[in-house]
C-alpha cells in the first residue's frame, strides 16, 4: 500500500525526509501543494480527536500511512482487531439482553458470545461483498484483509461502551454508540473507495440492517 496525502488522498512517495535523528522535514504533496501528512508531528490525541470528529484526512492517515506500516503483520493486526470488536460487541448484547432469570451466567454467556459471533460473521460478510461488488477502490485495498481491516478499525468508537461499567448509562445510549459507529464506517468507505456517497451509504445501512436483523431473530430463539 503506497501512502498518501492526507488532504486530497494524491499517492506520495514519501512523507518526510530525514536529515538526522529528530530533524525531518515534512513533504508537500505535489497535486494540493499542502503538507502530505501533518499528523506525523502531532500527539495522538490531536488524531483522536479528529477522528471523533469524522474529519476525512484523519482517516487517511490511520488507513493509509500509519496502517501501512503494520502490512507486512497484517494477519495479526487483523486478529487482534477482530477480537477487540467481537468482545465489545458481545458486551453491548449483554447490555441489551440483561441477564434472565432462567439463564445462569455461564450459558447466558455462551449465548451472547455465540449471537455476538454470527452477527459480526455475517455483517462483516456482507459488507465486504456488498463493497467489493458495488464500490471502486482505491488502489492499495485489493486484499479482503486491508478491506475488512479498514471496516474494523473504524468501529473503534465502540470502546465508548466501556464507560458503562463505570458510569450508569440507559441502554438507549448502546443504540447512540452505534450511530457513530455507522457514521464512522461510512467517512472509511469514502476515504478507500471512489464511490458516490449515496452507494457507500447504502453499502453501510444494509450491513448494519443485517447484523441487527441476526440479532433480532436470534433473540426471539
Amino acid at each position: 500500500m503506497k501512502y498518501r496525502c492526507v488532504k486530497c488522498g494524491h499517492v506520495v512517495e514519501r512523507l518526510y525526509i530525514q536529515y538526522s535523528p529528530g530533524n525531518i522535514r515534512l513533504v508537500k504533496c505535489s497535486n494540493c501543494m499542502s503538507v502530505a501528512d501533518e499528523y506525523i508531528e502531532c500527539e495522538l490525541m490531536i488524531l483522536m480527536i479528529d477522528l471523533i470528529l469524522h474529519k476525512p484526512k484523519a482517516y487517511r492517515h490511520l488507513l493509509f500511512n500509519l496502517l501501512h506500516h503494520k502490512m507486512l503483520a497484517i494477519n495479526g493486526l487483523l486478529l487482534k482487531s477482530f477480537f477487540i470488536f467481537f468482545i465489545l460487541d458481545a458486551y453491548k448484547l449483554w447490555i441489551l439482553n440483561g441477564n434472565p432469570q432462567e439463564w445462569s451466567i455461564v450459558s447466558f454467556g455462551v449465548r451472547i458470545f455465540g449471537h455476538a459471533l454470527l452477527g459480526n460473521l455475517v455483517f462483516l460478510y456482507s459488507f465486504y461483498i456488498l463493497s467489493t461488488k458495488s464500490l471502486e477502490f482505491v488502489e492499495g485495498f485489493s486484499s479482503y484483509k486491508e478491506v475488512l481491516l479498514a471496516i474494523i478499525v473504524s468501529c473503534y468508537l465502540k470502546v465508548y461502551m466501556l464507560a458503562m461499567m463505570v458510569w450508569d448509562f440507559p441502554s438507549s445510549v448502546v443504540y447512540i454508540t452505534d450511530l457513530f459507529v455507522m457514521s464512522s464506517n461510512l467517512v472509511a468507505l469514502r476515504v478507500i473507495t471512489k464511490s458516490s456517497f449515496e452507494r457507500c451509504i447504502g453499502v453501510c445501512l444494509f450491513a448494519h440492517a443485517l447484523k441487527f436483523f441476526v440479532h433480532w431473530l436470534l433473540h426471539g430463539l
